[in-house]
C-alpha cells in the first residue's frame, strides 16, 4: 500500500453517503420510468479498446450492472465465446434476454451482484462501481477478487470527481479507491482515462486490478 494512505474506512474526501436502498425495486423503478441517464447508447470506449488487445476469445467474462449492454454486443460481434451479464433490474433483463436470445455466447441472469456465483478471467467494469453506496465499495472489491480465477482481471473506468446531487452516481478519486482495493488486487493500471465519451473527458481514471493469489 502505498505511503500515508489512510485505512480505508477513515477516508471521507470524495465519498457521499446515501439514505436510499438502493436494492430490485429502485432499479426496476428507475428503468420503467427511463431514469437511465448513465445510458451513453453505445459501447464505450475505454472498454471497447482494452478488449481489441485483450487476445483470449474464449475467456469468461462478467459484466455485472449491465444496463443495455453494448459492450456485450461489442464483445459478440468481435469473436468472444463467453460472456455473462448481470443487472438487478427485471425490466433490463427482460430486454436483454430477448436482445441476445439468438447469441449463444451470451448469458443474461437477473441477479444481485453481491450474491452471484461463479468464476471468471475478467469482469468489465462500467457504471456499475458508481452505482452502489460508497458503504459497500470494501464489499465490492472483496466480492470481485472470489468472482476471479488466480490472476483475473477487473478492467474498465471509475470517475475521478465528486457530484453535488446525491447519488447515485456516486464519484470518488484514486486516493479513496486504492486502499479499498489493494487489499485484494494488485493495481496494474489507474490512471487518467485518455479515451473517455466527451461528456466525461477529465473525469474518469481507467483501471486494471490484478487479482492477487493467497500467497501474494
Amino acid at each position: 500500500m502505498e505511503e500515508n494512505i489512510k485505512p480505508a474506512k477513515e477516508i471521507t474526501c470524495c465519498v457521499s453517503q446515501c439514505d436510499v436502498p438502493l436494492d430490485k425495486d429502485y432499479w426496476e423503478k428507475q428503468w420503467k420510468q427511463n431514469q437511465t441517464g448513465w445510458d451513453i447508447g453505445y459501447a464505450s470506449p475505454p472498454l471497447t479498446e482494452y478488449m481489441n488487445s485483450y487476445s483470449d476469445k474464449d475467456a469468461s467474462i462478467l459484466i455485472p450492472g449491465c444496463g443495455n449492454a453494448y459492450e456485450a454486443e461489442a464483445l459478440a460481434n468481435a469473436g468472444f465465446t463467453d460472456i455473462t451479464l448481470i443487472d438487478i433490474a427485471p425490466s433490463a433483463v427482460e430486454i436483454l434476454q430477448k436482445k441476445f436470445e439468438a447469441i449463444s455466447s451470451v448469458k443474461v441472469l437477473c441477479e444481485d451482484f453481491f450474491r452471484h456465483e461463479g468464476e471468471y478471467d475478467l469482469i468489465l467494469e462500467q457504471t456499475f462501481f458508481c452505482a452502489i453506496p460508497p458503504s459497500r465499495r470494501m464489499e465490492y472489491a472483496e466480492k470481485s477478487a472470489s468472482l476471479l480465477k488466480n490472476d483475473g482481471i477487473v478492467a474498465g473506468v471509475l470517475f475521478d470527481r465528486t457530484f453535488e446531487q446525491e447519488g447515485p452516481p456516486f464519484g470518488g478519486c484514486p486516493c479513496e479507491y486504492k486502499p479499498v482495493l489493494e487489499p485484494h488486487f494488485h493495481i496494474s493500471k489507474m490512471e487518467e482515462c485518455r479515451n473517455s465519451i466527451p461528456q466525461r473527458a477529465g473525469s474518469e481514471v481507467f483501471i486494471e486490478l490484478i487479482k492477487k493469489n493467497r500467497l501474494d
